[in-house]
């Protein structure tokens, strides 16, 4: 990766170009580093899944409500390693109420991921139990405090016992150090037999089997994630003992339209329990955006507790007073 001048993005009909405050780090972004992630057609080439940042211009429409100057957030396609990036209209979200500006930056995938999956995908109840592996990842911090505030029991896996504690710091009712202990085990020992309502799983083939002996009956998988492999073997057997539903979702390839109907709800249902404190953005470090190397490596390394963000020269320069503290990472 280097940093390089380009062509300021130009807003196209219904779209708006946003002058970039922070940037989400996401895994996504070091798979297509590694040429195995290119982003959709027709989406810019740069790294960065979710900004933050303040209106700069709209493209041609009438109704899109977004003047210059209104502090935002948005889900992208790609571009948000950048000083500025245009975004359908769709995609942009207002602030949620007492999120600052530089923080609501770590907020568009990871909200939108959750949501999509648990809540509009495998219709996560009050009083469930939702099973989330890699807790300490930006997805996992968002869903542990997401699902408790809908009233579901939360069961996450760490790799470590800084992690492990802090999951439990955020609402988790129980965490499970994979590293130490066998988590199929341990949640039929922390929910009584019952199993896991409802699995979130950033890990693919290798978990596969093991999620599966993990789901009560009629529970509900959602792959998300491949860091485990692509292969593996599916027992029919189990899984129609257990009546149990195994989905795969990705949410940058949707069409303009999912998205945007996502956003909406997002901003619907999930911004207010913000709002009231329910839900916080949980950032490990804020970089320079020449730094993007650094939090790749990090990220990488996995000893983070929440989100990295980067942040371009002049808001590097301007200070970042409204970060949040960062988590246990180790």
């Amino acid at each position: 990766m280097k940093l390089a001048e380009v062509p300021e993005p130009v807003p196209g009909p219904g779209e708006v170009v946003i002058n970039v405050t922070a940037a989400g780090v996401n895994r996504a972004d070091l798979l297509q580093r590694q040429g195995f992630y290119p982003p959709p057609p027709g989406a810019s080439e740069i790294l960065g899944l979710e900004c933050s940042g303040t209106i700069a211009s709209t493209g041609a429409a009438a109704d899109l409500g977004l003047p210059a100057g209104v502090q935002v957030c948005a889900l992208l396609a790609g571009g948000g390693y950048a000083q500025q990036v245009a975004v359908p209209a769709g995609q942009v979200m207002p602030l949620p109420e007492g999120v600052g500006l530089v923080d609501a930056g770590a907020l568009p995938e990871v909200a939108c991921t959750v949501y999509s999956n648990l809540a509009m995908k495998a219709g996560l109840q009050a009083g469930e139990w939702l099973l989330i592996h890699g807790g300490g990842s930006g997805i996992g911090t968002f869903a542990i405090q997401w699902a408790k505030a809908i009233g579901a029991k939360v069961i996450a896996t760490a790799g470590s016992p800084g992690k492990v504690a802090g999951c439990l710091t955020l609402g988790a009712d129980a965490a499970i150090d994979y590293r130490e202990e066998d988590f199929v085990s341990r949640v039929k020992e922390i929910t009584d037999g019952h199993g896991a309502d409802v699995i979130l799983d950033v890990v693919g083939a290798k978990y596969l089997d093991r999620n599966l002996h993990s789901l009560a009956i009629s529970g509900r998988l959602v792959v998300i994630g491949l860091q485990g492999g692509t292969n593996a073997e599916l027992d029919l057997g189990r899984l129609l003992s257990r009546r149990a539903t195994v989905m795969g979702t990705s949410l940058r390839a949707r069409p303009t339209a999912e998205k945007a109907d996502i956003c909406q709800q997002v901003v619907a249902e999930v911004w207010p329990l913000m709002a009231a404190g329910k839900i916080e953005p949980v950032v490990e470090r804020a970089l320079p955006l020449a730094d993007a190397a650094v939090a790749h490596e990090e990220l990488a390394a996995s000893t983070h507790f929440g989100k990295f963000l980067l942040l371009p020269e002049r808001n590097v320069a301007a200070g970042v007073p409204d970060l949040v503290p960062s988590g246990p990472a180790s």
